[in-house]
């Protein structure tokens, strides 16, 4: 439906004010599922009970260090951190959700640059703290999430919650009614990269609500629904949309324990809708398939039902969810929509799953735009475009090729104030009239699709001047059953054109099926030659792999799962 008209949205002046509606709205609704030890039943928290929570901590955080305070956040994912980052940014000041996973150099680092001055973490981190503490001197309180008995430098999160309480009931206003400037910086987040690298992007109240507005805007969430959360929440991806956004809408956050148990999770909550990257729907899409194409009936009846049910579709029956129910019970039984974001995904695997009766949407954003630029509807979309351009944003393409090919660039209320304290990047990111410069390649589509091509610092170019991208080619290796992970680069071997080389870390469970344990490297490296020539069967001469690396170890990836590039 190209012309279906937007969902309506209830408008959202700040953070506090989208916080203050939901509690009003949905009161003795359950805001969170949490588990209050590993294996333990789900609790829930209503939410009345979070934004008391909100109000008590922020009162707290204010009367221990003031207004205008830089709060560091350095935890896994659990209700105090999502408590601490809506009181923050309601109240008390800018908050800095950091990696859990960084080293102690970089935690020290981004401390320092950030100027924090309260830290809140998990006990999990004490013994990272406990090397740093001499090297952060503007921290001046920290905070445990956990009550440790030998732990005298902390106050105790829930110490300062019943504080806060206390402040309240005394009549102490101070936090609740705070001033908020909705365009000032009020969010720092980190960039991945190393600390020399990473920048601080500056975000706003403004930024986050216009996107929360706009996604479910475009895309429909109920309060019914149970966000099942999955990815760290220190990335803007998840802080944002699968956080912020249910609590919004009036829906539920359920914490998952870790990726091992994000099926059992999914069962035991009843999860509707999850945001993942690419990786994880590879996962997903790979293990239905392979029980699926089992053996030859099973494939029979898969195949069978596909062709039924796009047929049953066309007038207007849909029967999915009822013929694939083994699937679908594999998965909790519950879930309607998954959500790819992070990276480009192979749209085969967004088609097959919608083939199944999952939603299944690309969306694109950075963390400069809050994050959303662009995301696909659900019932206007394409699986191979990264989306349409959220409301209120424009998005050019600019230094076209031959083919149209060129930078995309995005201007509206969604992109960042800047980089703290680095004003050349800042200018070199937002250009004069306000477009941010995302360094994607792509081009617009004639129903106004952002179809990105590749990174502008990845792309090859060959000796004749064509642009080769890495991403298009890796996308079909992903394919493969025998490919786990590759990365595609061009080599100068000084003589003629460039050498197209994937680097490939093989599937070992497909592997093993095929040659036993412990396969000569030899025949694994005949395996992925002759899968990239079914690739190269795909593609130009220009583009096709002429060289295979074998790898025997995993990638080296970011803690939101993107393969580390190195660059020269």
């Amino acid at each position: 439906m190209k012309n279906a008209p937007l969902y309506e949205v209830r408008k959202i002046r700040d953070l506090r004010d989208m916080l203050d509606q939901s509690v009003k709205i949905f009161r003795d609704k359950t805001a969170f599922l949490i588990k209050k030890g590993r294996g333990e039943a789900y609790t829930s928290i209503s939410y009345k009970e979070f934004g008391d929570d909100v109000n008590a901590f922020g009162t707290a955080l204010t009367d221990l260090n003031g207004a205008g305070s830089r709060v560091a956040i350095l935890a896994e994912t659990r209700y105090e951190w999502n408590i601490t980052y809506l009181a923050t940014t309601n109240g008390v000041g800018v908050v800095i959700p950091l990696d859990k996973e960084l080293t102690k150099q970089e935690i020290a680092n981004l401390l320092n640059r950030s100027h924090a001055d309260i830290l809140v973490y998990s006990a999990s981190k004490q013994p990272i703290i406990d090397d740093i503490y001499s090297e952060i001197p503007s921290v001046k309180h920290f905070i445990c999430m956990d009550r440790l008995s030998d732990n005298s430098r902390s106050v105790v999160f829930e110490d300062l919650l019943e504080k806060g309480r206390a402040l309240l009931e005394e009549g102490n206003r101070v936090f609740l009614d705070a001033s908020i400037d909705v365009e000032a910086t009020n969010i720092l987040l980190f960039t991945s990269g190393t600390t020399a690298q990473s920048k601080a992007v500056m975000l706003s109240h403004r930024n986050i609500c216009v996107n929360l507005e706009g996604m479910c805007s475009m895309v429909y969430i109920d309060p019914s629904d149970i966000f099942l959360s999955i990815l760290p929440l220190h990335h803007t991806y998840e802080c944002t949309c699968g956080f912020l956004c249910p609590i919004y809408r009036g829906a539920t956050v359920a914490h998952c324990e870790g990726l091992r148990y994000i099926t059992q999770n999914m069962k035991e909550a009843k999860a509707t809708v999850i945001l993942a990257v690419p990786l994880m729907l590879e996962m997903f899409h790979r293990a239905i398939m392979k029980k699926a194409l089992g053996d030859s009936k099973t494939a029979r009846k898969f195949k069978f039902g596909i062709k039924l049910t796009r047929a049953l579709r066309k007038i207007g029956i849909d029967k999915r969810r009822k013929i694939f129910s083994a699937i679908h019970d594999s998965f909790g039984g519950h879930l309607r929509m998954l959500i790819s974001g992070g990276a480009g995904i192979d749209p085969k695997i967004l088609l097959d799953m919608q083939n199944m009766g999952f939603l299944c949407l690309q969306g694109y954003g950075l963390t400069e735009c809050a994050p959303i630029l662009a995301l696909n509807r659900d019932v206007f979309f394409n699986d191979r475009a990264a989306g349409l351009a959220l409301p209120g944003v424009d998005i050019r393409i600019i230094d076209k090729d031959e083919n149209g090919i060129g930078e995309i660039i995005g201007k509206g209320p969604n992109v960042m104030l800047g980089y703290f304290e680095n004003e050349e990047a800042t200018r070199e990111a937002i250009d004069a009239d306000g477009y941010f410069h995302t360094g994607d390649l792509g081009y617009l589509d004639s129903d106004g699709f952002v179809i990105i091509t590749g990174r502008k610092k990845n792309v090859i170019i060959s000796k004749n001047g064509k642009n080769i991208f890495p991403e298009e080619i890796e996308s079909l290796l992903s394919r493969s059953v025998y490919v786990a992970e590759s990365i595609v680069s061009g080599e100068d071997n000084q003589h003629d054109d460039i050498i197209v080389t994937a680097t490939i870390f093989p599937n070992q469970e497909a592997i093993t099926e095929k040659f036993g344990a412990n396969p000569d490297p030899d025949a694994i490296q005949q395996v992925l030659g002759e899968e990239c020539k079914k690739v190269n069967d795909q593609l130009p001469s220009y583009k096709q792999i002429r060289k295979v690396v074998y790898r025997d170890t995993e990638f080296e990836k970011t803690t939101s799962k993107k393969i580390k590039r190195s660059y020269k």
